[in-house]
């Protein structure tokens, strides 16, 4: 059977920076089409075209499910773009809102006539997606929630316990402890100048959003996130989960390796990945081993090259990448958990310092202060 992949080569524009196929959500369905509701989506439009029901009566199954008239009509525009006699991979390249990962997926699987088995397939995509986006939100959200907690208790006794006691202080006439000099003299800076640190704050965090979609930051940043201590390991384990994930779904629908790779590249806006995937594409249309190919980059660990190797060897590449991506799966749900209980302690530590520090200021000149009235 005759599957033409001429088309694999055209990208869709994507933006400098910033907007990434794993940390955007797609807004098509009501105010947003998020990962969850494409699961949804493509798990019933999976289960109807298994059942023998034509891509006419699926859309318009689906569209009668929908909840909100919105998306209804944004349903039923598919399917008349599908009663027009146009393909569905054709009628979602037309739209902005789904990547080139899925319209190809489902071209191959219109031209294979496996598009239900396809549709399957984008559905455990973006299940197995969403597992690792909740076990990052589990994993970071009690320690982000631990720290503003910390930084709210600190402001708290700079603004309003220090100086009640600073003013006893100096209406005793108590000679200050350096240690209890330094805490007053930063309670006095934040109680004077709280307005212009906050717009300082607002002005960082909008010039911080501005600089992101750059391409110079966009790099500097994917260099960066590699070279955090303990955290980096963590989040180019999990670029690896995502890049092995893909590429088992793209072998699974028969796409050739040197495709997948190109098409990864825009599912995935990580600097570093990008990278090497541009280089590795150039060296296997230039007939180099896609092992050897790998090995030449840092980013990619010594048990990958290895299944590469055999994956190559024995034509087993499908196979290899989901192997790959079980096992990195595991391995970074285990240090995801172990990355939490570390970040605890050091926040807990921290925070236990800071609030100790300042206590500790306030009660040195209280012992001046009950030798004067004693």
């Amino acid at each position: 059977m005759g599957i033409s992949f001429d088309n694999m080569a055209k990208e869709k524009e994507l933006p400098p920076s910033g907007a990434s196929f794993w940390n955007k959500e797609i807004n098509v369905f009501g105010n947003g089409f998020s990962s969850k509701a494409k699961e949804d989506f493509y798990a019933e439009l999976s289960i109807l075209l298994h059942s023998g029901i034509n891509l006419k009566t699926a859309f318009d199954l689906i569209s009668e499910s929908q909840k909100k008239q919105k998306d209804k009509d944004r349903i039923h525009e598919i399917s008349a773009e599908i009663l027009a006699g146009n393909s569905l991979s054709d009628t979602l390249e037309k739209n902005e809102n789904f990547s080139a990962y899925e319209y190809q997926a489902i071209r191959i699987g219109e031209q294979t006539g496996k598009l239900a088995k396809i549709t399957e397939d984008l559905k455990n995509y973006f299940q197995r997606r969403n597992e690792l986006k909740r076990q990052l939100i589990s994993s970071l959200s009690y320690p982000i929630l631990v720290l503003f907690l910390a930084l709210a208790v600190v402001i708290f006794m700079l603004n309003f316990v220090v100086p009640l006691f600073d003013n006893i202080f100096r209406q005793n006439q108590v000679e200050l402890p350096w240690i209890t000099q330094q805490v007053v003299e930063l309670s006095n800076f934040i109680s004077g100048n709280g307005w212009e640190l906050m717009l300082g704050f607002t002005l960082l965090i909008i010039g911080l959003k501005w600089v992101s979609k750059t391409d110079a930051y966009y790099r500097f940043i994917g260099k960066l996130k590699l070279r955090i201590p303990v955290l980096g390991r963590y989040l180019r384990r999990m670029y690896l989960v995502q890049f092995t994930q893909a590429m088992a779904l793209l072998t699974h629908a028969k796409i050739p390796v040197v495709n997948g790779i190109h098409l990864v590249k825009q599912m995935i806006r990580f600097y570093p990945l990008e990278q090497t995937l541009d280089h590795i594409e150039k060296d296997i249309l230039a007939g180099e081993k896609l092992y050897l190919s790998f090995g030449r980059h840092r980013l990619y660990d010594k048990k990958m090259i290895a299944l590469l190797r055999v994956a190559e060897e024995t034509n087993q590449t499908e196979y290899i990448f989901q192997k790959l991506y079980d096992q990195y799966r595991k391995e970074l749900d285990h240090k995801g958990k172990i990355i939490t209980s570390v970040f605890n302690f050091l926040l807990t530590f921290m925070v236990g310092l800071i609030v100790g520090i300042i206590v500790i200021s306030m009660y040195l000149p209280m012992f001046k202060l009950s030798s004067a009235i004693g």
